[in-house]
């Protein structure tokens, strides 16, 4: 019997991971994506990685009645969804887009969800939801949440809580929200992987483009920060890993006999620094990276890493790939893209 998930925003960088890792597994994806963010090149990478077409619905999830005829179609075991904007400045140009395309695409999920009493549901949410951590830069799923400093950061920060609010409605359905620390790298066959839509946004693409000629030079926001080397640290996650976390969620959702909502974080535990980054790809590539000292960008948090225990703990999941993996495999993709 085929167990079918819907994948939202299926076609985009860390959608098209999971599609994968749910084939892998035994799931049978189904993809929704209108591709106003995605490539269609993405359909061509993953049939040769699966050795079959995906399934795909070209579907505005805005669109709550094309929605629906997917639930209609489909009995479905969970839904992962990850249809949104995502460019923090973007954002803040356009507040108004952000605001309707993210939260109305949840709300209609949701809805659907119970509609059609869909049992699992998975969430993409963000570390940004703990803002800027004060005291300890390692936070934990209790860190207490912060305001965010942009539109797309309160639209997964309000994302939580309307998932909250639902399911005080809705106590019988399973849901789970994983929030990201930064997703990097590409499938190791090169063949997905981050595809930006105009100038990157994300530090890796914008490296490699400028290794490869497609930027002139990289800028590092500041390097006065109180961090070992003067520049902001993240927690890099290879997407290949932030994928496979996604699978274990929707197993451990439906093993579950009772509703619960539960918060995880998906990250590897350890802070890499810009400069870092810029050190490995060099080191690793052996390309040389022209870039330069820019000013501080606003709403940059300084410094943030995951405590992943909880996912370990109850999703028995936890990351493997290095950021030198997550090095290779973009700077691979990169040059696949550039044979098109």
């Amino acid at each position: 019997m085929n167990r079918y998930v819907l994948v939202t925003g299926g076609a985009g960088y860390i959608g098209s991971h999971t599609v994968v890792a749910l084939h892998q597994q035994g799931f049978v994806p189904v993809l929704v994506d209108d591709f106003r963010n995605a490539n269609a090149i993405v359909l061509d990478g993953l049939e040769f990685i699966l050795g079959q077409q995906p399934i795909v619905h070209r579907i505005d999830v805005c669109d709550k009645i094309a929605l629906s005829t997917l639930f209609e179609q489909y009995a479905f075991d969970g839904v992962i969804h990850f249809a949104a904007y995502k460019a923090v400045g973007e954002s803040v140009e356009q507040p108004l887009a952000y605001y309707h395309n993210n939260l109305v695409c949840l709300i209609n999920v949701l809805s659907l969800l119970e509609q059609y009493q869909v049992p699992n549901f998975v969430f993409s949410s963000s570390c940004t939801v703990y803002g800027e951590p004060k005291g300890a830069k390692e936070v934990s799923e209790q860190t207490p949440k912060q305001l965010p400093e942009s539109p797309y950061g309160y639209t997964k920060w309000m994302g939580e809580q309307i998932i909250a609010d639902f399911y005080k409605s809705a106590s019988h359905l399973k849901l789970m929200n994983l929030r990201y620390f930064n997703p990097v790298g590409a499938h190791p066959s090169a063949r997905i992987g981050e595809f930006p839509i105009g100038k990157p946004n994300n530090l890796l693409p914008f490296v490699t483009q400028t290794a490869i000629g497609k930027q002139a030079k990289l800028t590092v926001f500041g390097n006065d920060y109180p961090t070992r080397d003067g520049s902001c640290i993240r927690d890099y996650i290879h997407v290949v890993d932030l994928a496979e976390a996604h699978v274990a969620a929707l197993t451990f959702l439906a093993d579950q006999k009772e509703g619960l909502l539960e918060a995880v974080n998906i990250g590897t535990g350890r802070g890499t620094s810009v400069l870092e980054i810029v050190e490995a790809f060099e080191r690793s590539t052996n390309q040389s990276l022209p870039f330069e000292i820019g000013p501080r960008r606003a709403g940059d948090v300084i410094e943030i890493y995951a405590n992943v225990q909880k996912g370990q703990d109850l999703l028995g999941w936890k990351a493997r790939l290095s950021i030198e993996d997550a090095i290779r495999d973009a700077w691979a993709w990169e040059q696949f893209l550039a044979t098109l």
